[in-house]
């Protein structure tokens, strides 16, 4: 995961002023912050039109007229109808009340006089570019969530198994509550969607689902992605940030690979299940959250517990309620309508035509044991679809790493000698995931990788 947090956005000066640029200029620098300076409406419009910006300070009064503030009155209008959500703050030193109302209903975020107070000013401009950030990532999480709801929606659960008709019974009844609810499963059986099913299908269908790889947090970075952290809580932290309890208040927060928390953090998870409370990294301020929790792991946590790895009272919080989602050869009754749903999808994404499987590539369908369940047979559809170039899908076009009777593992060295590097290396983790009953943490051990080396691999072959 890259940890590197982009480059803060500069702030935008605008006043015709040498020496109040100059002192401005002094000023942010001593905050740490980078600013462009301009002297006329003129230029900070097409500065605006050129670069993003933090924040504008802008002065009301110009050359053309040192009293009236029309010139920045006009220039706020402006910037407010291109950039609706830059935060402006207007400065004048011939400040009025009547002039400071008009800034303020044209857009204006603030309003001070010149001389300005130098704390006053720069907490004016932290609050404001803070707020402006919180923002932006509420519209692109919401932007997400209902992308999360369009996908959820187009991929209905077949269950024509018993084994997935039982699970479907069980969450009909809890869905719609709060309670907590662990999913458990070999990797690819579909927990993720599950989860999204579950919130779409809740009480709090309308709030945001916020999802979390715990796989794929460092250890040093547990409290400032879960709880966020303030403006230098630590040195890399240019900037507040809201963690994901926060963002998840209301809704539902997902935990997916919940197993692969260190034991180190999980007391501070398991008292923020307790209480609803949590503090931002480098804040005494206690916050509330009041979020439905849904986890999910492919590990044995019962067996962490017993040998002192996983908590037995956050195991508790965790699984109020325990489903298990059977993996994909024990649903032989919903492969077949699997694969169709997944090559009317993949058609439909690449504008391809939609093409039947042929009886040789359901009989090779039905014989393949799916160590990677349903994601592996979602790519498989998806290759098929792109490397097809008749009427119908053949064997040849499922490019299946081996075939096996359904319900063994995979061979350990079946094929590899006419695979590519990459599906070489694939099949090797099928064969790792496939010993070791479904366990990344162990599959990785076996295959010599640390757990994140092992984590990209899985995201880069899409497992």
């Amino acid at each position: 995961m890259n940890t590197t947090a982009p480059a803060p956005l500069p702030l935008l000066v605008c006043d015709d002023d040498v020496a109040v640029r100059a002192a401005l200029r002094l000023f942010c620098k001593s905050e740490g912050w980078h600013c462009d300076l301009v002297a006329s409406p003129e230029e900070a419009l097409a500065a605006i039109a050129q670069q993003d910006y933090a924040l504008l300070l802008a002065d009301l009064n110009y050359s053309r007229d040192t009293t009236s503030g029309r010139e920045g009155l006009d220039l706020i209008a402006q910037v407010r109808s291109s950039q609706p959500d830059l935060p402006i703050v207007a400065m004048t030193a011939w400040s009025t009340v009547s002039i400071a109302v008009e800034a303020m209903q044209l857009g204006a975020s603030d309003f001070i006089e010149k001389p300005w107070d130098n704390t006053r000013l720069a907490c004016i401009v932290r609050n404001l570019t803070q707020l402006r950030q919180s923002h932006r990532r509420g519209a692109r999480l919401a932007a997400e969530n209902t992308l999360l709801k369009a996908e959820a929606q187009d991929r209905p659960w077949i269950c024509q198994s018993p084994a997935m008709q039982a699970v479907m019974a069980q969450l009909a009844s809890v869905a719609s509550t709060d309670v907590n609810i662990l999913l458990t499963g070999e990797n690819g059986t579909g927990k993720s969607q599950l989860a999204a099913w579950i919130h779409r299908h809740s009480r709090r269908a309308d709030a945001s689902l916020i999802t979390v790889n715990m796989g794929a947090i460092a250890d040093s970075l547990f409290e400032s992605e879960m709880f966020g952290h303030q403006k230098g809580a630590f040195t890399d932290a240019r900037e507040a940030r809201i963690g994901r309890f926060e963002l998840a208040d209301q809704g539902t927060l997902f935990l997916d690979e919940v197993g692969n928390i260190p034991l180190s953090q999980q007391a501070k998870l398991l008292r923020v299940l307790e209480t609803g409370q949590f503090e931002r990294l480098g804040s005494s301020r206690a916050q509330l959250s009041n979020v439905r929790l849904i986890s999910a792991t492919n590990a044995p946590l019962a067996e962490r517990v017993a040998e002192g790895s996983f908590r037995q009272d956050l195991l508790y919080r965790l699984n109020s309620v325990a489903i298990h989602l059977p993996p994909l050869r024990e649903r032989q009754e919903d492969l077949l309508a699997l694969a169709q749903h997944e090559l009317s999808r993949q058609a439909l994404r690449y504008q391809k035509p939609g093409r039947p499987l042929s009886a040789s590539a359901i009989q090779a369908l039905q014989a393949y044991a799916w160590p990677g369940n349903v994601r592996e047979l979602a790519h498989t559809m998806e290759r098929a679809t792109l490397l097809c170039r008749g009427s119908v899908i053949e064997t040849a076009d499922l490019a299946l790493p081996h075939q096996a009777a359904p319900g063994q593992r995979p061979a350990d060295s079946a094929g590899l000698d006419t695979l590519s590097l990459e599906d070489a290396e694939k099949l090797l983790i099928h064969i790792a995931l496939s010993r070791h009953n479904g366990s990344a943490s162990a599959a990785a051990m076996a295959l010599g990788l640390s757990r994140s080396a092992f984590y990209r691999r899985l995201q880069k072959y899409g497992l």
